[in-house]
């Protein structure tokens, strides 16, 4: 029986100097920021934004396309919204 590995990310917001942690495997932390992968997604097409992959392989791979959605859906083209991988 193979185990998934435990990630944990980092959203912090530089507006207001908060960060929350959001701990699971790759699948859970998809279905965690789906929604913030969906609105990014709705906004790829415009000038300018990056394309979003909805279902990333990898940790990696979630973390930039989090940026980049957020990103994407951001009034100004500046998200004040930052995620990371947190280093155990």
């Amino acid at each position: 029986m193979a185990t998934s590995k435990i990630y944990t990310i980092v959203s912090e917001r530089a507006s207001r100097g908060s960060k929350s942690e959001f701990t699971g495997t790759v699948s859970e932390l998809i279905d965690m920021f789906s929604y913030t992968l969906e609105v990014g997604a709705c906004y790829q097409h415009e000038k300018g934004n990056k394309k979003i992959n909805r279902q990333p392989k990898t940790i990696k791979g979630l973390i930039t396309n989090l940026n980049n959605a957020k990103t994407n859906a951001a009034a100004n083209g500046y998200s004040d919204t930052h995620y990371y991988l947190k280093e155990v």
